[in-house]
């Protein structure tokens, strides 16, 4: 008897919505309330006060933001507006059912405004200027802010403009209005913490050196100081790129002494015109002679290195205790490896690569898409999604059956009958790969972090070249094994007990399956777990229903059984991904999880205020569904050696939870030049910088930073 090894209908189906899904991400996942105040308008502009939420609790921070709409040819300052203007100010005062006051503007990079011999630094069209609220009170009734705003707005004339705006919030669970976007963009818009060296000359040489900066990866710069009279605004500044680093040539001003170090905002421009803002503060000191396009040494080998790194992060994924399905995918590609000859070897690991690898691109590609659009997105961004994880946990359960035998699936993610290998066996080979890869985003090996963060700041060609080396990383000991003979001769040979294993490795799926349901949890609450379980029960019923259509084909049996069979599978499928768009809601019930384990839960004007206060703070950015970030916690974070450190040491532990898209925490791991989770960041006590730790934590290297 001859078993035939067609991938079925449904499952094709379900891989071809996989694709699809990471982009519900951008997707607005509920109706928002309005959260604007009424307008201030003029022949000029119009200014509005805006909140990123319509309703507001004690203790939780939100953002208020004053929005100027301006008229074409006018524009507004930054906080230095340059050799001329005035930067405007913004001051929220809450009161009612809740008390407080707007921190600082959060400046987001502005534009160089030439004027004849004159440079001003502004904005022109929309922008928005935001600023942090954290409410304090009883919280019992309706919160009203009231704010007070001035600014310049100019063109061939300047007016200044001033405005008091009032915006009342109810009491409530906050959800995002319908300007949040706009706080989202502006996020975006602000300048990042940049991962360079910088050192600044007394001729006024500004100096940057780091990995990933070459003549490949910048095209133009300019630098723009928070201080107005540093530097001759308008004067030329020459630039001079090299692999590892660039200068820029800037001419001091009157107040180029007046502060201890240069600060200001370094904009980066790649090949394809995408600028990035950074902030640099440039210590004075020599800055070394670099000829034009040499190459420093090794240390600054730039995209190479880069390349290096991912393609590393990329092997040693294979060994991370990342997911049970990688593990079960690997052991099936294996075994079936050796149940045929070279070349099929050799095409099978070769499809499986190319999955890997075009997942990789796939993954890759929609982040930086989504970047250059204006959203925040890292590594892992896709597990954000209450919709995905869904479908990840209804994959897995198919798979899972398959496994167990409820149907057949011909080859790559469960051959391991070892019956021959054909040539329609590569397409499954190849989704094995995608599916690893999406399975695998939840964990992140060591030097992945610095790799993928190298990549999102570098030119779309680069990054694309670093997401390709990872993806050869993770493929790399299959390819290994299909084209080297004597290794593939150690592998296990088809035998009666394969039936047994692929019984067995079922388990480890369902387990993540568990996982997933509870991270779904977390995300969407418990409505969320009753549509995710109708969805199951829909799977079960397809898998089943093809079981039988496969075993009456095997015997012959009617036609229009089998059709029926088959067809009332696609539409339990079908039903199964209708219930997908209803799971984008999220909840917010991240805070009281994490203080359960006697951390408070990331506030970047918290953090501020502790630093300022001279407090040590061990910040932790994790996830629910980030593998890597819950064994740290419970081998190194959650041991009673770093719980009895922290407390001697009064140390606040402070968790940021990236289960769900949040805008802060994106906008901290980008400062720090990161794109995903884990990331651990010691403050010690005093003024000192934060130390990062691996990403790889054990309970040694956690006592160490804080004795550092």
């Amino acid at each position: 008897m001859v078993l035939s090894w067609r991938l079925p209908p449904f499952l094709r189906l379900s891989l071809l919505f996989l694709a699809p899904l990471v982009f519900l991400l951008a997707l607005p996942s509920g109706r928002a309330g309005a959260a604007e105040s009424a307008a201030l308008t003029t022949t000029r502009d119009s200014a509005t006060l805006v909140t990123d939420t319509d309703r507001y609790r004690p203790g939780m921070p939100l953002h208020v933001g004053l929005r100027l709409r301006l008229q074409p040819g006018w524009h507004t300052y930054w906080i230095n507006p340059g050799d001329a203007g005035e930067a405007p100010t913004l001051a929220v005062q809450a009161g009612g059912g809740a008390a407080g006051a707007s921190g600082t503007i959060a400046w987001p990079v502005p534009r160089r405004l030439p004027d004849g011999p004159l440079m001003s630094y502004g904005y022109t069209g929309e922008v928005l200027l935001p600023a942090e609220l954290r409410p304090t009170g009883p919280g019992d009734g309706p919160m009203v802010l009231q704010a007070t705003a001035e600014w310049l707005v100019c063109a061939a004339v300047c007016v200044p403009e001033q405005g008091r705006f009032t915006l009342t919030l109810p009491p409530g669970d906050p959800a995002p209005s319908d300007q949040a976007p706009l706080f989202a963009r502006a996020a975006a818009a602000r300048p990042v913490a940049s991962p360079f060296a910088a050192m600044i000359a007394s001729d006024g040489v500004l100096a940057i050196t780091g990995a990933g900066l070459s003549s490949d990866t910048v095209r133009d710069a300019w630098f723009m100081p928070t201080i107005s009279g540093a530097i001759d605004q308008d004067a030329a500044q020459a630039l001079s790129v090299h692999d590892g680093g660039l200068t820029l040539a800037l001419k001091p001003g009157d107040a180029f002494h007046a502060a201890p170090t240069l600060d200001g905002v370094l904009v980066l421009k790649d090949a394809a015109g995408q600028e990035r803002g950074l902030s640099v503060s440039a210590r004075p000191g020599a800055v070394p002679t670099v000829t034009p396009g040499a190459v420093p040494g090794p240390a600054h080998s730039g995209a190479a290195r880069m390349l290096l790194l991912a393609f590393a992060g990329g092997l040693i994924l294979n060994l991370m205790p990342c997911v049970f399905p990688v593990l079960v995918m690997k052991a099936m590609a294996l075994t079936r490896l050796a149940g045929g000859g070279a070349s099929a070897r050799l095409a099978g690991a070769g499809a499986y690569a190319g999955g890997v690898i075009g997942a990789f691109v796939m993954l890759g590609g929609v982040i930086l898409a989504l970047r250059a659009a204006g959203a925040v997105a890292g590594w892992g961004f896709q597990f954000q999604s209450a919709a995905f994880v869904a479908a990840m946990c209804w994959l897995l359960f198919a798979v899972a059956l398959n496994l167990l035998g409820v149907f057949g699936m011909g080859n790559g993610i469960a051959a391991l009958g070892g019956v021959g290998v054909s040539r329609t066996g590569y397409l499954g080979d190849a989704m094995t790969g995608v599916l690893a890869v999406l399975v695998a985003t939840p964990c992140t090996a060591p030097f992945m972090g610095a790799a993928i963060a190298g990549a999102l700041a570098a030119s779309p060609v680069v990054a694309m070249a670093v997401f390709v080396a990872m993806g050869a990383g993770l493929a790399a000991p299959y390819l290994l094994l299909a084209g080297v003979p004597g290794l593939a001769r150690h592998l296990p040979r088809p035998g009666a007990w394969m039936d047994i294993l692929r019984q067995g490795l079922a388990f480890p799926v369902l387990g993540t399956c568990v996982w997933l349901m509870w991270v779904l949890a977390l995300q969407a609450g418990a409505g969320a777990i009753a549509v995710l379980g109708i969805g199951l029960v829909l799977i079960g019923l397809a898998a089943w229903l093809t079981g039988l259509a496969q075993g009456m084909a095997m015997r012959d049996g009617p036609a229009r059984r089998i059709r029926l069979c088959r067809a009332v599978a696609l539409a339990a499928l079908a039903l199964a991904m209708a219930l997908l768009p209803g799971l984008g809601g999220t909840v917010s019930g991240g805070a009281a999880r994490l203080a359960a384990d006697g951390s408070e839960p990331f506030s970047a004007s918290r953090l501020a205020t502790l630093r300022a206060q001279g407090r040590p703070v061990f910040v932790d950015m994790t996830a629910a569904w980030c593998i890597s970030c819950l064994v740290n916690e419970r081998v190194a974070l959650s041991s009673a050696p770093v719980q009895a450190a922290f407390h001697d040491r009064h140390v606040v532990y402070m968790k940021g939870d990236w289960t769900n898209r949040n805008a802060a925490i994106s906008a901290f791991l980008d400062a720090h030049g990161r794109a995903g989770v884990p990331f651990y960041l010691y403050y010690p006590p005093g003024s000192g910088d934060g130390r990062a730790l691996p990403q790889i934590l054990t309970t040694g290297l956690v006592l160490d930073a804080l004795k550092g």
